[in-house]
């Protein structure tokens, strides 16, 4: 699997990483030996970025607990979400209790009250219990804020979704990011699962198997994440064996703009 610098932040990151909505706010022995088995796959795969958050209820623990004696092989990214400066120190507390004191990259989810948690989150870099700062947001109609938060010259990292469907950060996001030097993570490179729901026929997939992918899921991420502005992406998955699946798409050869529009046509169509 391809590997990338995640901007400034210096962190090197395999180009498919895994999220942890959804499908690790989970409670009970078999859902997390089954969290667990998936982390087991990721590593094994050579994906070593792991995304997590507060917003996703029980999804940092349980990640935490998964990696256990294993989080040195992994660049863990969480989240701060909340208004409360109060409550965003809890929030990163906790956190560091969970990923053994130190997370690597600490992002402000969806903008909330940035310009407070930033100035929090700078101190516990200077500490050292963070590696590096980023900020999130998944709607177009923040993204003229978050362009405000990228040329503060203060994060190193943004995360948006991007897939076929959902385009818009092409028109400011990406090219800033790109000029500012920028790490760039993909959330939603499914679409939340939108577009998984129409997979095109193994013909129409034909044409794209000269570039290492078999199945839908491989198709999209390529898509992804042959755009150089984008580092890494992060499908969710609490199937094991997807995760194997995923990461096979990891590898150049990557899509030229020709098989990119081609994948597009097949989404919109």
């Amino acid at each position: 699997m391809e590997r990338r610098t995640l901007g400034p932040s210096g962190l090197e990151v395999l180009v498919i990483g895994m999220g942890t909505w959804r499908t690790f706010d989970v409670g009970g022995r078999r859902a997390e030996e089954n969290a667990r088995a998936v982390v087991d796959q990721a590593l094994a795969a050579g994906a070593n970025f792991f995304d997590s958050s507060p917003m996703y209820g029980r999804a940092e623990r349980v990640l935490g607990d998964a990696l256990g004696e294993r989080r040195g092989q992994a660049i863990v990214a969480t989240k701060v979400w909340t208004r409360s400066l109060a409550e965003g120190r809890d929030q990163i507390s906790r956190a560091l209790t969970f990923f053994r004191g130190h997370v690597d990259l600490y992002q402000i989810h969806n903008l909330l009250n940035w310009q407070g948690h930033l100035s929090i989150l700078e101190q516990r870099k200077e500490a050292g219990t963070i590696t590096a700062i980023g900020a999130t947001h998944y709607s177009p109609t923040a993204f003229d804020e978050l362009c405000e938060g990228m040329k503060t010259g203060r994060i190193a990292t943004i995360q948006i979704p991007y897939n076929p469907q959902e385009r818009g950060v092409e028109r400011t996001i990406l090219p800033l990011a790109a000029d500012l030097g920028l790490g760039v993570v993909v959330m939603r490179p499914f679409g939340e699962g939108n577009l998984l729901q129409r997979v095109p026929s193994e013909a129409e997939l034909a044409p794209l198997t000269a570039f290492g992918v078999r199945t839908w899921p491989q198709v999209l991420l390529k898509w992804i994440l042959s755009d150089p502005r984008c580092h890494v992406t992060i499908p969710a998955t609490s199937r094991p064996a997807r995760m194997q699946e995923n990461a096979r798409a990891g590898d150049p050869p990557w899509f030229g703009p020709d098989e990119r529009a081609y994948v597009t046509r097949l989404v919109v169509r």
